[in-house]
């Protein structure tokens, strides 16, 4: 269950059970939890219980989404005592027991509160009620457009500087070192300097603005061999070390790639869980098949049947990118890095 819905009265609990279908197209798994009175409406809906208050705390660790129909004062009493930072919230949204009006509280862009409102509003023929500035001066949102392509932001305080600065007409630069396709949105302009900017890097210690927010891509792959039963520890160790010579963190990572015959390896598995990373297995056939200049390796082609598979996994796994860093080892853990070719698309 990653979204929830509460509801307290009778048309509450129904309007909460059509709009679980809305959400299962969307992607999520949704509770539905009214009070006693009403919970009898449906086998679907669940009693608030123990108390709606410690159920809204165990939601907020556990949950993307919280939605509450009926009075906004209850949303606002019941989240209070949980609420951390925009970039840990998950999206709240108040919807009236009527169903006119969809309000997103909490979480409007990075977690998506304010996409969702007008998707439910549109889906309930309600009317989405979205405050926050940019959205209603029909600016660009760095959060918003970084969380919705899986980027991580650095300086949410000059995020917020940033999006004065757009509401205000004044422009905002944007540098960049990946190249920009098509034109750039609304009150952005290219620059190397500035008051206020974006930078888009891998790097989240540039700064080429007075107030720089740094949004960074996920692009980075993490192609790892390692010896029979090497331990979480040892992967760990050389993954953060060769990262931070690079100078990027694991914020930039999208993925961990490996051959097949490493599949049940704890080490790399518990690795991968640790920090949320998919980890994809390749065949040695998959494998042999990648082009580009490699370190080659008589042993490991002996071995597995492929001549490298640190550098060639990397590659493979991000579509045929670019090497950050070669063959690397320590410990019986071999490491390499790739990135994807990357372009940013601000129509997108």
């Amino acid at each position: 269950m990653n979204a929830i819905i509460f509801s307290f009265t009778r048309n509450g609990a129904k309007i909460s059970l059509k709009l679980q279908k809305y959400l299962d197209s969307c992607g999520f798994k949704t509770g539905l939890f009214t009070t006693r009175r009403y919970k009898e409406i449906d086998p679907a809906l669940k009693e608030i219980s123990p108390s709606l208050q410690e159920m809204c705390k165990e939601a907020f660790s556990a949950c993307r989404l919280l939605i509450f129909i009926g009075a906004t004062g209850i949303a606002i009493r019941s989240i209070a005592p949980y609420i951390r930072s925009k970039t840990r919230d998950p999206a709240v949204i108040s919807i009236d027991e009527q169903g006119k009006f969809v309000i997103p509280l909490l979480s409007g862009h990075i977690g998506g509160a304010n996409s969702l409102a007008t998707g439910i509003a549109a889906f309930l023929k309600a009317v989405p009620v979205i405050t926050t500035a940019t959205d209603v001066n029909d600016l660009f949102a760095v959060d918003e457009w970084a969380a919705r392509h899986l980027m991580s932001i650095f300086n949410m305080d000059a995020a917020k500087t940033f999006a004065s600065y757009l509401v205000d007409c004044k422009k905002v630069g944007v540098k960049s070192d990946f190249p920009i396709k098509g034109s750039l949105p609304k009150g952005l302009v290219l620059a190397e300097e500035g008051p206020v900017g974006m930078a888009i890097s891998l790097r989240k210690t540039v700064q080429p603005f007075v107030e720089t927010v740094v949004v960074r891509p996920r692009i980075l792959h993490l192609g790892i061999g390692c010896r029979r039963g090497a331990s979480m520890d040892q992967i760990e160790e050389i993954v953060m070390q060769e990262l931070t010579k690079l100078k990027v963190t694991l914020s930039v990572v999208k993925g961990i790639a490996s051959i097949d015959v490493k599949k049940d390896e704890q080490g790399l598995l518990t690795f991968a869980e640790e920090y949320a990373l998919p980890v994809r297995f390749y065949s040695a056939e998959e494998l042999n098949e990648v082009k580009g200049d490699f370190t080659p390796s008589a042993f490991v082609a002996k071995t597995v049947g492929v001549d490298n598979v640190c550098e060639r996994a990397a590659v493979l796994d991000s579509g045929g990118g670019k090497l950050m860093l070669r063959k690397t080892g320590r410990n019986g853990v071999t490491l390499a890095i790739a990135a994807e070719d990357y372009v940013v698309d601000f129509t997108e």
